[in-house]
């Protein structure tokens, strides 16, 4: 799990850099069919019956969600602080909890209820509404913890009918198809650094899947899902050495009140067996 944060906050150290001369839709594509590349041949393996899908209706509202998220996510950590766009990105467990209750009619108990409530709070203390000048990127990056819960729920709407292979696959193509046709439009010729990069994206979140998903396989949820706030520190201290940013305490304030409130969470849904809408999901899913 150590491995796999180190190697997320490296890809959004990628991220960043080639944001610089890349629009966000290029960059989405990129690290859409780098994923196909290295997912596709694995899970061709299983055979042909791979492509015959019972729900493809709710795989296209998977695949939308998850270009929406990235998109949005993306451009949060080109344009926010990385230790702001990191910390909002956490705020996705707070989201899914709303959206389990009004998607899947999923009951939330009174103390996970206020624990959501408080780590709402601490968005409030990082985009200080009404203090500072309207950030679209700050929006943004709360859009795309909200797009790829809604994508998380959507699995949990499909797994019933389709194999996980299956999911994986559609996702894989899905995501490449949908990726284009934004990215067509204000296509950009990458130089040789961007493609170096672009590959770099490519190895480092596929290696940072697979070792958070074996890390899960490994070992508990409550003792795997804390190392993952490390992000904050790694992305902290990233974003000082290459691009000169110093957090404000609000966002360090506001980063611990979301992080203890999903931890919080956490641990309470393991107590009571609750499903895992309701609780912090592998971040592997959604890098």
């Amino acid at each position: 799990m150590l491995f796999g944060v180190i190697f997320f906050a490296i890809t959004a150290v990628l991220i960043k850099l080639l944001g610089e001369s890349l629009h966000i839709f290029q960059i989405v594509f990129f690290r859409c069919l780098f994923g196909l590349i290295v997912v596709g041949p694995i899970i061709l393996k299983t055979g042909s019956n791979i492509f015959k899908i019972e729900k493809p209706i709710l795989h296209l509202i998977r695949v939308i969600c998850a270009i929406l998220g990235m998109s949005s996510g993306f451009y949060a950590i080109s344009v926010l602080e990385l230790a702001t766009a990191t910390a909002l990105s956490f705020t996705r467990p707070l989201f899914m909890i709303v959206l389990a209750i009004f998607i899947l009619n999923e009951v939330v108990g009174w103390r996970r209820g206020i624990a959501t409530s408080i780590g709402f709070l601490g968005v409030v203390v990082i985009i200080q509404p009404g203090t500072t000048e309207f950030n679209p990127a700050m929006f943004s990056g709360l859009f795309a913890a909200i797009a790829v819960g809604g994508a998380l729920i959507t699995v949990k709407l499909i797994v019933p009918y389709d194999s996980p292979e299956k999911i994986m696959l559609s996702f894989s193509i899905g995501t490449v198809i949908v990726s284009f046709i934004p990215a067509i439009y204000v296509w950009i010729e990458p130089q040789t650094s961007d493609f170096i990069f672009l590959i770099s994206l490519g190895i480092f979140a596929s290696l940072g899947q697979y070792c958070t998903i074996r890390a899960y396989e490994l070992g508990e949820a409550t003792l795997i899902s804390p190392i993952d706030y490390l992000q904050i520190i790694f992305l902290t201290f990233a974003g000082f050495y290459f691009f000169d940013e110093v957090p404000m305490i609000t966002t360090l304030i506001g980063s611990l009140i979301i992080i203890l409130s999903t931890l919080y969470i956490l641990i309470r849904g393991a107590k009571k067996g609750v499903s895992q809408s309701e609780a912090p999901s592998s971040p592997a899913l959604m890098k």
